[in-house]
């Protein structure tokens, strides 16, 4: 049966007067629902599993160390090879390749949570952040795809308040599952929407030209492998002190790797991160406030949760809860931030964002173990959830309209992997201080050096949003 034929037998019931109902592909609500819970699903996993990690411990028999790399393996593989999935988009077609990310994804989380062994966990959070980083592209790339004009900066806001809540949201429902149930849930509850979403995708989303070209799998490696490098040296240096003999090699490998990424994307025809694309004055100074951003919020989620469960004592379901807070201003702020951004375009935003961000890891450097929840992290919670809310979209909006259609997935790309590499940076930097600073077992007292850090990155951005950031209305 053609299409013209499906839609003229569409019952008349559900179609008005005169009219046939739409197909699926001609609505926006649909198309958009799809996208963002894609999205959703891979925000959640960057920390739904961190609320989860004592239970997982218990279960497992793993070390601290091996706990902290449960955490990282899905990050580092995610930010080091988004840039790979974004090519692959480009090559393959973005809805296709959306497609088997999520079916990739879907299959990981299985495996996650059928895991009986250290190892086995490790290696299925590795495969999931390569399936992250295969679908994330395309789906930020879709929506410049699907929508236009006005409705694009709607569908963005509600992308971007996926994206800055998706590591809260992760928390709440990560304490729900594991009081709940077992920890395997927080990799199971993936499974049946993964399955949605790959049935509906191909039935609604717009396929894009596929685009012939090379692999840059030098450029990927490189990247990669230099990011791990630099992430192992912070941690190894937070354990072992800065003039340890690995930490020391991990810095020097980290340095040769990323400088020959840059080399190689110089040379190749088809790099997967063209150098152009950090050329243009507002679309780089967009790529490192997100990387600020992300490098001082995603570190202060971690000691979050180490806070509310070892300092106050909560158990998962009521640590995660305490999150909702942030994740109500990010919501509620994302609502009204298109309306403003047209009015007084994105800077007023981002730098506004980025200063209540900063505020809130500042308000937390001064924590104490007498501090309760309502008087040591209401505040910050609803700080940081506003800047956030409010820096996120208008930076992707800015990235997006510097290039054209056909260069989104390219763009795209390298806005998630500025946001999530920085996580990883900063998550790393983060524990890296708190292991100095807490020498006498004084557990706040390196939380508080912790945050310190996530301040200057936070700060850092500010200071890239308010003098280099000069996009107009």
């Amino acid at each position: 049966m053609t299409a013209s034929n499906e839609r003229t037998a569409a019952p008349r019931e559900f179609a008005a007067p005169g009219k046939t109902a739409p197909p699926l592909h001609h609505r926006p609500g649909i198309i958009l629902a799809v996208i963002v819970g894609c999205q959703l699903m891979i925000g959640l996993d960057t920390s739904v599993v961190t609320i989860a990690l004592p239970e997982v411990r218990q279960g497992l028999g793993l070390s601290t160390g091996g706990l902290a790399w449960i955490q990282n393996s899905y990050m580092l593989a995610f930010g080091g090879l988004l840039l790979l999935g974004g090519r692959a988009g480009d090559v393959f077609g973005r809805r296709r390749t959306f497609t088997a990310g999520i079916a990739l994804f879907t299959a990981a989380s299985l495996l996650g949570g059928l895991a009986n062994a250290g190892w086995w966990l490790l290696a299925a959070r590795t495969l999931q952040g390569v399936a992250a980083a295969v679908a994330a592209p395309s789906a930020m790339a879709l929506i410049a795809t699907n929508f236009q004009g006005p409705a694009r900066v709607r569908a963005l806001s509600v992308f971007s308040a996926v994206t800055g809540a998706g590591a809260a949201v992760g928390m709440i429902v990560g304490g729900v599952l594991t009081e709940a149930g077992s920890w395997r849930w927080v990799f199971f509850v993936n499974v049946p929407v993964g399955l949605v979403l790959m049935l509906v995708a191909p039935r609604v989303l717009s396929g894009t030209r596929r685009r012939p070209g090379r692999f840059d799998l030098g450029g990927a490696v490189a990247s990669t492998l230099g990011m791990t490098a630099l992430v192992y040296a912070l941690i190894r240096a937070g354990e072992d002190g800065w003039g340890d003999g690995r930490a020391l090699a991990a810095f020097g490998a980290a340095a040769v790797l990323l400088a020959a990424f840059v080399a190689v994307e110089a040379r190749v025809r088809q790099p997967i991160m063209p150098l152009w694309l950090l050329t243009g004055r507002d679309r780089a100074a967009s790529y490192l406030t997100q990387l600020g951003l992300a490098a001082g919020m995603f570190g202060a989620f971690f000691f979050l949760t180490q806070y509310l469960q070892q300092v106050l004592g909560y158990g998962p379901l009521r640590a995660g809860a305490a999150f909702l807070p942030m994740v109500g201003m990010q919501f509620a702020v994302v609502r009204t931030a298109p309306r403003v951004m047209q009015r007084l375009g994105a800077k007023p935003l981002v730098v506004t964002g980025t200063v209540l961000l900063t505020a809130g890891l500042l308000w937390l450097t001064r924590l104490s173990p007498g501090d309760g929840y309502a008087g040591g992290l209401l505040v910050p919670f609803m700080l940081m959830g506003a800047g956030g809310g409010m820096a996120v979209l208008p930076l992707n909006a800015t990235i997006l309209a510097s290039v054209e259609p056909e260069q989104s997935g390219a763009a795209s790309g390298v806005a998630q992997t500025m946001l999530w590499s920085g996580g990883s940076l900063g998550s790393a930097a983060m524990v890296t201080t708190y292991g100095s600073a807490s020498s006498g077992h004084d557990v706040v007292a390196g939380m508080d050096a912790a945050f310190t850090t996530g301040a200057v990155f936070a700060a850092a951005a500010l200071l890239v949003a308010a003098l280099v950031l000069r996009v107009r209305r």
